[in-house]
């Protein structure tokens, strides 16, 4: 009886010392900052995925992120092309303020660098005790500039600096931070190695090695923008299945071959619908090494894409439907130019199977983060936190949206609530005729009203007036001097 009562007496302060122990395990590891994992599709149509009504293939982990989380009807991008959309993803300011504001190339490799006073959310995010990294093309400032990423934020780059080196799926470099890292399997003509593959690894291996930290990773994927290429593996799966197929004579050798001229495809159609595969095999992976790791609950991925489906290189936008019940493409500002799929996925957080129709936009992220980093907002931006649409509470509202594209003739847009302003062929005329859609009743932009709506045409003239702010670099053709 004594020798029971001793061993009860023992398990009693065993089981103490346990509690004791984890408590003060849980005092000395306080409730860590939500890690943010940021994936930005390229050229990903609004239409490209099975969920928002893709016919000719599935994106079964794609749509399972959107069932389990929040996805928003309503979202646009930065830009209608990939740097200045990077740029008002970066900075939380649309185009008409944001420094990039357009594919402007610097030689022999980068484009137009962002400024070393640039206020960006990698810069933001590290600053407040965040481990950064960027995986894939960046586009906003050529290597050791002050637009490369490592000066703008991030503690880790693995990928292409150069958009237009980027147009190749087998280059023969790529960055790591500031060593060029040559890719011999692609030497000379070689195709051995598959840049989105390498660079997926790499964005694995920064979520193991900081699992026990609070980190931001930027995932900026070059899928499925041109060239048309794909790992045979993926390519074997739709070969044949999208007859006629889409052919495009490309350049397959010379002093252009893998500097920024698309390689020749036969199978255009094959080979989209394997890019897509692909991408979205690794946003499934992105999400099972969370969830392996054990931080699924304290992580929120964001999946959107830089702008509207492109035409280059033998893609066919128009056989997959890829800007959905849309008008307009890359380099639009109609709204399948603009208009991007967007999904939200924080487990225990975001209520599941969730759609939001809250109109917002890419300069909203910078804000996001802020707000779910609990850091204090820079100034002058003109995103809005949606942090209260993904928790259920009271959203703030934009008064409106704008965006300008100083190429192809100069154009500008604005959303202001239902009502959609475009105004093209400005370069030469500031005050070209505007075009007004009414999208409730006329998503698809077929009908200009403008005519009858006289008042309306003047509120969206004065808010393209008030928010373009000239630019130095970017300049529409009527601010040029000679």
């Amino acid at each position: 009886m004594k020798t029971h009562t001793n061993n009860l007496i023992l398990t009693l302060i065993l089981l103490t010392l346990v509690a004791c122990q984890n408590q003060t395990k849980t005092q000395e590891q306080p409730n860590k900052k939500p890690n943010i994992i940021y994936i930005l599709a390229d050229d990903l149509g609004y239409g490209d995925l099975s969920f928002t009504g893709q016919q000719k293939f599935k994106t079964p982990n794609i749509d399972q992120l959107a069932k389990d989380g929040m996805f928003f009807t309503q979202h646009y991008s930065g830009s209608t092309v990939c740097a200045p959309s990077r740029s008002a993803l970066m900075t939380g300011q649309h185009t008409g303020h944001t420094f990039i504001r357009g594919n402007k190339p610097i030689f022999p490799e980068g484009q137009y660098p962002l400024l070393s006073s640039a206020v960006t959310v990698s810069k933001i995010l590290k600053s407040s005790g965040y481990v950064t990294g960027a995986f894939g093309k960046w586009g906003l400032g050529n290597p050791g500039s002050t637009g490369d990423p490592n000066n703008q934020g991030f503690d880790e780059f693995y990928g292409y600096n150069c958009q237009r080196i980027a147009h190749n799926y087998y280059p023969y470099h790529l960055w790591h931070n500031q060593t060029k890292e040559t890719l011999q399997g692609n030497s000379e003509r070689k195709t051995e190695t598959y840049a989105p593959e390498i660079i997926h690894q790499k964005a694995l291996s920064f979520l193991e090695e900081n699992k026990d930290n609070t980190f931001f990773m930027f995932y900026p994927s070059v899928i499925p923008h041109a060239e048309m290429f794909a790992p045979e593996k993926y390519m074997a799966k739709y070969r044949g299945k999208f007859l006629p197929e889409k052919n495009f004579d490309g350049v397959d050798d010379g002093e252009m071959y893998k500097m920024g001229s698309y390689g020749s495809q036969s199978e255009g159609h094959a080979a989209f619908a394997a890019m897509v595969d692909l991408l979205d095999q690794q946003v499934g992976e992105i999400r099972q090494k969370i969830e392996n790791l054990g931080i699924a609950e304290n992580t929120i991925i964001i999946f959107s894409s830089d702008n509207g489906p492109h035409q280059e290189a033998g893609a066919d936008p128009e056989y997959f439907n890829s800007n959905g019940k849309f008008k307009g493409i890359k380099r639009d500002l109609y709204e399948g130019g603009i208009r991007v799929p967007m999904i939200a996925y924080w487990p225990t957080k975001i209520k599941p199977n969730t759609t939001s129709a809250h109109v917002s936009a890419f300069w909203d992220f910078l804000p996001t983060a802020c707000d779910i980093a609990q850091v204090e907002l820079p100034k002058n931006i003109d995103g809005i936190s949606f942090l209260p649409e993904l928790m259920g509470e009271k959203q703030e509202l934009h008064d409106h949206l704008y965006w300008e594209f100083y190429e192809r003739g100069g154009r500008q847009a604005v959303r202001l609530g239902n009502w959609k302003g475009i105004r093209l062929k400005m370069s030469n005329n500031s005050k070209a005729p505007l075009e007004l859609y009414d999208l409730a009743q006329d998503v698809g932009e077929q009908n200009n009203i403008a005519n009858n709506h006289p008042e309306i045409v003047a509120e969206i003239n004065a808010i393209m007036e008030k928010e373009h702010v000239t630019s130095e670099v970017f300049r529409f053709g009527f601010e040029k001097t000679n």
